[in-house]
């Protein structure tokens, strides 16, 4: 493509966004806060979608892996988005509730303060493409509880999916409410650069930072999802095999693309080969062979090249690799790489200084608890942290001393299924927060509205000032 039709497709694409922004925009002015009603009508319709397109959801997320478990789809898409919008749909009248305040100065003022919880306008969501669905409708959950519009730019490796939606939506949602984009090449550069009410991105550090930077030039605030180094820390008093049955689960599903999984694990001295006994024989039932279609496949050959690279480099540096299933490593054919441990992985490679995003598991020997802790500080903030103890007075120690976007605790990820709780980053990991409430209240503005009384003693505070406001001024700053 030369440089001139170039520069023709960015201007198409632009027009293409800055007019379905502008079309949002007009709908929402015209009816800027919708009753519960509409909005439960929203979400029903948005439930209808996701259970009339079930199938074709899952085939089109299968396609663009090359291999993804169905299953996976299913359990970590498809139901937590139904979840979700049940949940809201029970709770939603009471989030739309103004809220009643104590209003200061009573006696001086009069009057009443609420704060009314209202539509923003319309809200960009970019999507990645590890859990495409997930990461599409919970926001749409609550930015349409919150009354609000909205428009989806999907990732460039969701191609499938991301013609499927824009193809099947339409006939659920107008496009003055709802609008998915495919990456074309180029969108994701000008969607960032809209003038959103708020933009919600979910991806890496890098690419948040760009799209922040490009947020900015339009005060637009922005929720980021991103991503990190997120530790499993298991203590001496845990089991070691219920603590393995747990982890490798949550490691291992989506082959680990997730930016929440156990991206390393901390076990006390001495107890590592234990640990990777009960791996290798709870993975190889659980994966008899990477070819199956319940293992997952590397989504791209990018990502495929780079987690073998990091493989092979960590062994060149000393490195043990402990293989989990039967097999070959990894086959460049369907990008599905077996499930490792990596033991002794030199402390300056990528395994162990960049976000892994796949089915490998470094594993840490620690001797003093607050040496594990240390190390864990010295990174960025982590997305979410896993303490395995059952000792209360351990945990709430960890949990004092550790500070991360969210935590599990004796078991990983399962807080973010968790409609009642909010997620987000914190620091390197993220900002902002949503899901449940917090969902609601992210894409809402809440405005503080103080009504006057009919009678107020604000009227002896005229000036030109007399002896009757020197002597209440003097009252009420004693």
């Amino acid at each position: 493509m030369n440089s001139a039709s170039s520069t023709a497709e960015q201007g198409l694409i632009q027009t293409d966004l800055q007019a379905t922004l502008d079309l949002q925009r007009a709908a929402y002015f015209l009816q800027p806060v919708p009753t519960l009603e509409q909005r439960r009508a929203d979400l029903l319709q948005l439930q209808k979608f996701v259970r009339e397109n079930k199938d074709g959801l899952v085939a089109a997320i299968n396609a663009d892996y090359g291999s993804r478990s169905s299953h996976e789809t299913l359990f970590a898409e498809i139901f937590p988005a139904q979840d979700a919008i049940k949940h809201t749909l029970g709770h939603l009248k009471k989030w739309m509730k103004p809220q009643r305040r104590h209003v200061d100065l009573r006696n001086f003022l009069g009057g009443k303060n609420r704060v009314i919880p209202q539509p923003l306008g319309v809200v960009g969501c970019i999507v990645p493409w590890n859990f495409p669905i997930n990461l599409s409708i919970l926001p749409l959950v609550y930015i349409f509880a919150a009354g609000n519009r909205a428009m989806v730019k999907m990732s460039e490796n969701s191609r499938h999916l991301a013609r499927f939606l824009v193809n099947k939506s339409p006939a659920y949602f107008p496009r003055d409410k709802l609008a998915f984009f495919d990456e074309i090449g180029g969108v994701g550069i000008e969607f960032s650069k809209l003038k959103f009410d708020h933009l919600l991105f979910t991806g890496s550090g890098q690419t948040g930072k760009a799209v922040m930077a490009a947020a900015a030039q339009n005060l637009c605030p922005v929720t980021l999802e991103l991503g990190g180094k997120s530790p499993a820390l298991v203590c001496d008093d845990y089991p070691l095999q219920k603590a393995a049955e747990r982890l490798l689960f949550v490691k291992f599903l989506n082959a680990g693309q997730i930016c929440t999984t156990v991206d390393y694990l901390y076990l006390p001295k001495g107890k590592t080969d234990a640990f990777v006994a009960a791996a290798k024989a709870i993975v190889s039932l659980r994966y008899p062979t990477i070819a199956g279609p319940d293992y997952t496949a590397i989504i791209d050959d990018k990502s495929f090249l780079r987690l073998t690279t990091a493989l092979q480099e960590a062994e060149a540096g000393g490195a043990t690799l402990v293989q989990l299933t039967p097999g070959p490593r990894w086959d460049a054919a369907t990008r599905k790489i077996a499930p490792h441990l990596v033991l002794n992985a030199p402390a300056d490679s990528v395994l162990l200084t960049r976000e892994i995003f796949g089915p490998i598991l470094p594993i840490k020997e620690y001797t003093r608890l607050e040496d594990a802790v240390a190390t864990i500080n010295q990174g960025p903030r982590p997305l979410a942290f896993y303490p395995f103890s059952n000792d209360s007075a351990t945990i709430d120690m960890l949990l004092t001393r550790v500070m991360s976007g969210g935590v599990t605790v004796n078991d990983a990820l399962f807080h973010l299924a968790q409609h009642d709780l909010p997620f987000g980053g914190v620091g390197d990991s993220g900002m902002g927060h949503y899901h449940g409430y917090e969902g609601f209240i992210t894409f809402s503005k809440l405005r503080p509205v103080f009504y006057q009384a009919g009678w107020s003693a604000l009227k002896f505070m005229w000036p030109p000032y007399g002896k009757f406001a020197t002597k209440y001024l003097a009252f009420l700053t004693r």
